[in-house]
Formats: C-alpha cells, structure tokens, sequence
C-alpha cells in the first residue's frame, strides 16, 4: 500500500510515520506540508492511502480533497472540530483526532485496507456537511489539468450544470468542476445566489433585468449582457427577493 502524508506539522508526520514503520506493507512515497504540494504529488505518484491535515496554509484538507477526487482511501487528521467529526461519521469517513495512540491508528488502518477499492465519499458534499450552520464556502477550489484554480465567491457571476459538473462563470471565463450543481447550490449563500432555473444558479449582484421570454418564463439579463433563463418557480423566487428590497 502507497501512502501519503499531509500535515504542516513535523511533528504529526513524524508520528505517523513512527506508526506506520511496524507495516511492511505500507510505504510512504512522500510527505507534504502543504494542500498545494498535496495535489501534485498525489496527481504524480497516485497512492492508495492518503493521511490528510484539515488545518493547513493554502488549501485545506477539504480542498485538497476537492481536488484530488475519490480514488483515494483517505484517513482525516485532525484537532477536535465538531462539524467536521460529525460530517466523518455521517459519511463514514474515517478520522484520527489529534493527540491520538497507536490503537486507534492501528483500528484507522484496518478500516482503511478494507475501504480499498469501495466507492469512497463525494468530496464536495463532505465539505458541505463539514461546515457550521450559516456558514457558506467563500471560494471555489477547481483543478484543470495540472493547474489548481481558485475562484473567489465574489467574483462568480454564474453556475451553469452540464450533468455531473459545473461550468463556473467567472471574470469572462468559463471553468468545468466535477460538481453537481445541487451539491454547488448547498455550499452558496442563499443571500448572495439564487437557484433561477434547475440548470442556473445566478449571483443576485450580478442583475441587471429581468425580461418576459414567452409564455411562463423570463430571462435575466446581466450586467456583462449575459442572458439565462428563468423557470417560473425561479421568477417566483427572485421577484420575492427584489419586491423585498424595493
């Protein structure tokens, strides 16, 4: 089995590593004090286990995982955080919370072997569930080929579904991520996005109009000119928003 360990901390990675010496059958190809390192070394070495830092500089475990996609068995390394414990346990995730011995690294690693080649958790919905209720993702970590993105909350200006992803309209562009676009909408805050259409979510700063489009439906027009369509539960919605703040 190849691992990887992901911590900014020497100390942790020089316990995990003490831990794993006893097994043979587990080598560590690399180890990573950052989310960025993280991402490329998984991408190029492509291991089997991945021990996984949440707290870390540039990007967190989360988004590392977001980036590194679920075929990878991962073991969460953690300090105590409530929502984050109880995200592992709803999707059975396992985790090892910090300061911990080697009986539970130990109970850890069975449970990883035996996860091997099993359908492994979607990254984005894990993330969403990691979070404390009202609080909403304030970027978009995406990966397009070798080159990690990201894409501030303010600066989305549309989601548009393409079946399993998401084009994100930013700054002009447009960029794919392996995300339905209920799972995007769940991680948005309801204040700043709306679900207008079931293929479009729209960022409400970004209205310029709304305009009849036939019978039932609308579009809205954008302050870049950009048009998309308005279901007539998503008009129902938006109306109610803006007859609120008129």
């Amino acid at each position: 089995m190849r691992a990887i360990i992901v911590d900014d901390e020497e100390l942790s990675r020089a316990v995990l590593r003490e831990l794993v010496t006893p097994h043979a059958d587990v080598e560590i190809v690399a180890e990573c004090i950052n989310g960025f390192d993280a991402v490329k070394a998984v991408n190029e070495l492509h291991p089997d286990l991945v021990f996984l830092d949440i707290q870390m500089p540039k990007l967190d475990g989360f988004e590392v995982l977001e980036l590194i996609g679920s075929d990878h068995v991962v073991i969460f390394v953690t300090a105590y955080d409530q929502y984050a414990l109880r995200a592992f346990e709803v999707h059975a995730v396992d985790y090892l919370l910090k300061p911990f011995g080697a009986e539970r690294f130990e109970a850890a690693l069975t449970r990883a072997r035996q996860r091997m080649g099993q359908h492994q958790p979607v990254p984005a919905d894990l993330a969403t569930a990691a979070r404390a209720p009202g609080q909403h993702a304030d970027r978009i970590v995406l990966r397009d080929g070798s080159d990690v993105h990201i894409i501030p909350i303010a600066k989305l200006d549309y989601a548009e579904a393409q079946d399993d992803y998401v084009a994100l309209a930013s700054e002009g562009k447009k960029r794919l991520k392996q995300q339905t676009i209920s799972s995007l909408e769940q991680s948005l805050d309801p204040a700043r996005f709306l679900r207008i259409h079931r293929s479009y979510i729209l960022n409400l700063d970004r209205l310029k109009k709304l305009e009849p489009y036939g019978k039932d439906t609308h579009v809205a027009i954008l302050t870049d000119g950009t048009r998309l369509p308005v279901s007539r539960s998503g008009y129902s919605r938006l109306r109610s928003i803006l007859d609120a703040k008129s």
